[in-house]
């Protein structure tokens, strides 16, 4: 995270802007604070990129965020794709993504990674069953926090249904080295199998810290996914991940395991290491470094204003002036006694809406509900009372 800049808007759309959390090809990404105290992460398009091309994109994008809901996916909080300066804002998560994870502390535990694969294929079955594609999953676009991870960055995700393009044909969109051959070769028309694809290659650095190919330059990598006689590196694979990886990462979509299977087999891993998921997310979760969220300041107080002291008592006026007047407590369950007789009068009516006595415990002391009720009932309270007990006396039945 970083402060503000002199050129940052200082609001947007509500949201007072906290700090600067990271920048993508298409705009900044702000904490911002809506007036209520909750957090967002908002992300502002750039001015330069601001084309009808872009705008349709993140048109797409609001729209689908809208539409898919899930654990594992940063809720979507508000948008505005219309405006001068277009935003959206979805769920912050105080964590880091998974690049910066494994850049500083390493690859992952066979068992933590096998939980992190099962975690993120049940988040990409929800963006699925909205009908959506992510088409741009990598390790920049998974945020780890004390709940599990998050899927976030649906700025390439497109309708499935659809089949429409936003690009030129051959036009590459997305992170090359989580890209599957397909979509390397500019093919527009793509399915599930490209974020199993994708998926495959996050969970193998997750575990390694090395991407499937990787080269100088992306075109250099393009080639390389492309080349059926060029197999992915799996060097640091462990061993039980192998014919899993192995799979998702094949040349043909057709080839490549639905998520259901794939949370099958990691699943499968992670009981064959003596834990049940749970424990398993709950020791991926315990690898997440806890981080501290930063918060606009408080406001200055105002001179010369204080707080009145808060009391949470309800008081009766009658009770005060009745009390003040008497001096005496009334014995817990006497006071309904004493409120509604007469001189001279039945007490029978009354006594038999009074409570039930009190029994005091082992140390002589009343329980704290009768010690409650010594406080006297209002005037208009024991007048009503008093009515009542008259009725009672010269009712027939």
């Amino acid at each position: 995270m970083e402060p503000l800049k002199d050129g940052d808007p200082k609001t947007i759309g509500g949201f007072a802007l906290v700090c600067r959390i990271g920048a993508g090809g298409m705009g900044q990404v702000f904490l911002g604070e809506s007036a209520a105290g909750h957090q967002a992460a908002v992300k502002v398009i750039k001015p330069s990129v601001l084309d009808e091309d872009t705008r349709a994109r993140f048109v797409s994008e609001v729209d689908s965020l809208r539409t898919v809901y899930g654990p594992f996916v940063a809720a979507f909080v508000g948008a505005e794709a219309e405006a001068d300066q277009p935003w959206l804002a979805v769920e912050y998560v105080p964590g880091p993504d998974l690049r910066t994870l494994i850049t500083e502390h390493g690859p992952l535990p066979l068992a933590e990674a096998a939980s992190l694969g099962a975690l993120l294929a049940e988040g990409l079955g929800t963006v699925h069953d909205a009908g959506l594609l992510h088409r741009d999953l990598k390790p920049q676009n998974i945020l780890l926090s004390q709940y599990g991870p998050k899927v976030i960055d649906f700025g390439l995700a497109v309708l499935a249904e659809r089949r429409t393009t936003l690009t030129a044909t051959g036009f590459v969109v997305g992170s090359v080295l989580c890209m599957p051959p397909e979509q390397a070769r500019g093919q527009q028309q793509l399915d599930e199998a490209a974020d199993v694809y994708a998926l495959g290659a996050v969970l193998l650095f997750a575990a390694t810290g090395h991407y499937p190919y990787e080269g100088p330059t992306w075109q250099a990598v393009a080639l390389k996914i492309e080349d059926p006689k060029t197999p992915p590196d799996l060097t640091g694979l462990p061993p039980q991940l192998e014919p899993l990886i192995t799979d998702m990462l094949a040349l043909n979509p057709d080839l490549r395991p639905t998520l259901p299977k794939v949370i099958e087999r990691l699943v499968r891993v992670i009981r064959d290491q003596g834990l049940t998921p749970l424990q398993a997310k709950r020791r991926l979760s315990d690898l997440t470094p806890e981080i501290v969220v930063p918060q606009l300041p408080a406001p200055e107080p105002v001179s010369g204003a204080v707080d009145p002291a808060y009391t949470p008592t309800a008081v009766d006026a009658a009770v005060v002036e009745d009390d003040e007047q008497e001096g005496v407590l009334v014995p817990a369950g006497a006071e309904w006694h004493a409120a509604n007789e007469e001189p001279g009068g039945d007490p029978e009516g009354a006594g038999s809406f009074a409570p039930q006595a009190a029994f005091p415990g082992q140390d002589g002391t009343l329980p704290r509900s009768s010690r409650a009720t010594a406080v006297r009932p209002s005037t208009p309270l024991r007048i009503a009372e008093r009515i009542r007990a008259a009725y009672a006396r010269e009712a027939r039945f």
